[in-house]
């Protein structure tokens, strides 16, 4: 039986990947996405059209896994300090999307359909999330995701991920489980799902922080990957012990961890198996969906796809007017997000076993769900020229051109400046980027070219060459960088080594993890050459300004460390000189 069964998972594993490898290159060629790619190759490989493979219940249950390592990796990225940070725009803007789309589509399925006002609750309001696998790798690879349309989307789609958990909720206190299913009602199952929250949150707290604190100190990185599998499994088995979400346990574990020195390894270390789970949670997906409910109502899956797509636009344009945006920006906002997204499968299937509603039903509002995110893609190339921002009025100015450059500066105010001048002075070549149009005009009467644009869209920096630069240096004043920026960068370019322009310490915090070989400091350096200029005024010899000067770089790259680790800007304070040390007091008593 064993033999046998380990051959049946070869002779499906084989057609399963080979088929989700096939769609999934010709889905990105066409720029549909790796999401449509895995769907459609698991309805091809299903029982109901090749039926190469069958058990996809089966497969379901392990797929499952998937989604649950996929919470847990978002709920590592919203540490307390994150949230805070974006507070307005993810917990209003957001906030104001989930309820408003969620009642909107509701009120659709409830009036459009005959299932009842339980069903369409859990129906309606999975209907209002978006596709976070689809609409960010469009705005990384466009260069989009630091643009006032990228941040709003962003802002949205962080919030969704969180609505997963009371979303979860709200369906597990909708369940109508017959008693002869021997399950527990509703009301109690939401009580059942506070509590196992609250308790995950202790045992985060009190033992998977010394859990990973102890790993750390032992330095095995393999370890790692067990405790973090550990972590996601044992999450997810107590939740479904309880007969609560396996996905909410793992989400509420990394959400314990976003704020620890682990959770970059974590990340690292879980990727991987992600990765493969949730292409073959897709895959089992395709396999479920009830194509012969589907082919019996293709007009009712046409017009609610439609009926989705026009109602998530409008409300989100709306309310993206309301937050100041313009209305091409807005409109690029609610366009972007229209779609169905990859979690409303997760919730159709919560709501199937809270018996709210049938698999037909499922199947039917996953082919919605499909096919809104299918159209994405063309309806962001149709209205293109629509949602144009009119160019800004730079007349007599180039844009960045392609000349083998060696070095990508962009930005050429004071910083920018000196560091153009010193690699000029090497015999390196330089290709400059910058927004001011004073600023250009003025360069060009000391004989330097620079080009005008914003040099931190990728489409900008591939047309200035950044394919074929070695350095690409950011030299911008301010604040303007995030980390997911900067890897899109990294991403895009590969061959290029990045080094950033940063304000102070809290703008290297933000963009820690980032994939650059340096951030340096703006007034870091000439502070200290203040301060070694100030201690030679007042007779202090060189050795003692020397060691001086090594002793506080050291202490203040051991704080630097710690503060992007724990993301606590008063972390290691006691490595800072907050009064006079022993050997200062009695250099200057010998001075009196």
């Amino acid at each position: 039986m064993e033999g046998h069964a380990g051959t049946a998972l070869l002779t499906d594993a084989a057609p399963i990947l080979g088929f989700a490898l096939l769609f999934v290159l010709l889905f990105r060629k066409f720029g549909l996405g790796a999401t449509l790619g895995y769907l459609v190759a698991g309805a091809v490989v299903g029982p109901q059209v090749l039926g190469i493979v069958g058990d996809a219940e089966d497969k379901m249950g392990i797929a499952e896994l998937g989604i649950a390592l996929l919470l847990f990796l978002v709920g590592l990225e919203l540490s307390p300090g994150r949230l805070w940070r974006m507070r307005n725009d993810i917990f209003g803007f957001g906030l104001a999307q989930v309820v408003l789309c969620g009642l909107v589509l509701t009120a659709i399925v409830g009036f459009g359909t005959q299932f009842s006002w339980a069903a369409a609750i859990a129906l309606g309001l999975p209907l209002a999330l978006s596709s976070t696998a689809q609409v960010l790798p469009m705005l990384q690879s466009a260069g989009r995701l630091r643009t006032p349309v990228g941040e709003r989307a962003f802002s949205i789609l962080l919030f969704q991920d969180i609505s997963i958990v009371p979303l979860i909720t709200i369906i597990a206190a909708l369940s109508r489980n017959p008693a002869d299913a021997a399950g527990p009602p509703g009301w109690l199952l939401a009580l059942y799902t506070v509590g196992a929250v609250v308790g995950l949150v202790l045992a985060g707290r009190y033992l998977l922080r010394p859990m990973f604190r102890l790993i750390g100190n032992l330095g095995e990185r393999e370890m790692f990957v067990f405790a973090g599998l550990f972590t996601v499994i044992a999450a997810a088995a107590v939740m479904q012990a309880l007969g609560l979400s396996i996905a909410l346990g793992a989400f509420i574990a990394g959400v314990m961890l976003a704020d620890t020195p682990y959770r970059h390894e974590l990340e690292a270390d879980v990727e991987p198996f992600r990765s493969i789970l949730i292409g073959l949670f897709f895959v089992a997906v395709g396999m479920t969906l009830d194509l012969h409910a589907i082919a019996e109502r293709p007009l009712f899956v046409i017009g609610m796809a439609t009926a989705l797509i026009i109602s998530k636009t409008a409300v989100i344009t709306l309310l993206a007017r309301l937050s100041s945006l313009p209305w091409r920006q807005a409109f690029a906002v609610g366009l972007l997000l229209s779609q169905g997204g990859e979690f409303g499968f997760v919730l159709f299937a919560q709501a199937q076993n809270a018996f709210l509603i049938e698999n037909s039903a499922a199947s039917l509002f996953g082919a919605i769900v499909t096919l809104s995110m299918a159209t994405t893609p063309f309806l962001m190339m149709a209205t293109k020229r629509l949602r144009a921002e009119p160019e800004p009025v730079a007349e007599g100015l180039d844009a960045p051109q392609p000349d083998g450059a060696s070095a990508i500066i962009v930005g050429y105010g004071r910083f920018g400046q000196t560091v153009a001048q010193m690699l000029l002075g090497q015999g390196l070549t330089i290709t400059l980027i910058d927004r001011d149009v004073e600023m250009i005009e003025t360069a060009g009467t000391f004989g330097m070219k620079v080009y005008y644009g914003d040099g931190t869209r990728l489409d900008i920096l591939r047309q200035a060459g950044a394919h074929e630069a070695q350095l690409i240096c950011f030299c911008i004043d301010g604040d303007p960088f995030e980390a997911e920026m900067l890897h899109g960068v990294r991403n895009a370019f590969p061959d290029a080594t990045i080094f950033v322009r940063v304000y102070d310490r809290r703008s290297i915090m933000k963009i820690r993890g980032a994939p650059i070989a340096g951030a340096v400091r703006e007034v870091f350096e000439s502070a200290i050459v203040m301060a070694r200029q100030a201690m030679q005024s007042v007779g202090v010899d060189e050795a003692e300004i020397a060691r001086t000067e090594g002793e506080y770089r050291d202490r203040d790259k051991d704080r630097l460390k710690a503060q992007k680790e724990s993301g606590d800007i008063r972390a290691a304070r006691d490595r800072m000189f907050t009064h006079a040390t022993p050997a200062a007091a009695v250099r200057a008593a010998e001075k009196e």
